[in-house]
């Protein structure tokens, strides 16, 4: 999809507006898996989130090829709306953003901060992406889709990052969306020659990448049912699953429950705010201890926009009903 070259280039992008992420060894999640952790830190770029990387080296890109480009349009959960609505802003584009009924009511304002014009339209992601494409075909914008080689070159700047601080990590798990933080991962490890396994997560209630893996196929699904939106995918892209498919060794699927109690770990042992998809790569790991002795470990934690509604309602039962156990 693009050389390492070439990738070094998206890094030096990504770095007008985004400093490297740090990663750190937390000793007391290293205590709680029973080996070295690692822990890439994208919920510190300035919109909070991995895509924020993406975003800017494929309007980068996009300024060069289409200079009369009119306008930017796209759908999303949140995270990739952002990336855009933040490229846009640095690039002189106007924005306008797709998201479903309902959606992170932080993560809208966020992007309506950054210069967007938000619509609501559809129940989910895939009815605000088919929406979304029929604006801009009405409209002659241009459609930024949710998986492209731009997409995943600029995101994987920060795999880029941590394989070259930490090229010694048995193990890394990430979280899988629409795919192109699991893609850029396999890809810049591949560039770079190292052995690391990488594994994916998804949400018991939007398996579609797992299911799709399984199959060696994409399978889609008739909804996305998780408080993890980052994870809420139900039609997977072919492009992505066959990187996927080549360079991980499996897909684990986590439950909202587990997540949420990811979340809190995150907070305790930490003091770093995970979203949920940003917390699903530690809980996969928590659900997999037993075969991670005696390996190093990588996690990225994708991002921490959680919206503080969402927190209480979802995190902090799971952390009350923890602590009366324990208490029991």
């Amino acid at each position: 999809m693009f050389t390492l070259a070439e990738l070094e280039a998206a890094h030096a992008i990504v770095g007008t507006a985004v400093p490297a992420t740090p990663a750190h060894a937390w000793p007391l999640l290293a205590q709680r898996l029973g080996t070295e952790v690692v822990v890439k830190h994208e919920n510190h770029t300035p919109a909070g989130a991995f895509k924020v990387r993406g975003g800017l080296v494929y309007v980068d890109n996009l300024k060069h090829t289409q200079p009369d480009v009119r306008g930017l349009i796209t759908a999303t959960r949140g995270n990739h709306g952002q990336s855009v609505a933040f490229a846009g802003r640095r690039n002189g584009l106007p924005v306008t953003i797709y998201v479903p009924r309902g959606n992170s009511v932080e993560k809208n304002r966020a992007m309506a901060a950054f210069g967007a014009e938000l619509i609501e339209h559809g129940s989910d992601f895939q009815e605000s992406r088919e929406e979304a494409g029929r604006h801009a075909a009405r409209d002659g914008l241009h459609m930024v889709p949710s998986f492209h080689p731009d997409l995943v070159r600029g995101v994987a700047t920060y795999a880029l990052e941590l394989l070259r601080a930490a090229p010694d990590l048995d193990v890394l798990y990430v979280s899988v969306g629409q795919g192109s933080g699991i893609c850029g991962c396999i890809l810049a490890r591949d560039l770079l020659g190292l052995k690391t396994e990488i594994v994916g997560v998804q949400s018991t209630g939007a398996p579609s990448y797992a299911l799709s893996f399984a199959a060696r196929t994409v399978v889609t699904t008739n909804s996305a049912d998780t408080h993890a939106d980052g994870l809420a995918t139900r039609s997977p892209d072919a492009d992505a699953l066959a990187i996927i498919l080549k360079g991980a060794s499996r897909i684990v699927q986590v439950s909202d429950a587990e997540i949420a109690e990811a979340v809190r770990i995150f907070w305790t042992d930490t003091h770093n705010l995970a979203e949920g998809a940003g917390a699903a790569s530690l809980a996969a790991a928590l659900q997999e201890k037993p075969k991670l002795a005696g390996k190093r470990v990588g996690l990225v934690l994708t991002g921490g926009n959680i919206d503080l509604d969402l927190f209480r309602r979802w995190v902090m039962p799971a952390a009350a009903e923890t602590e009366k156990a324990g208490a029991a």
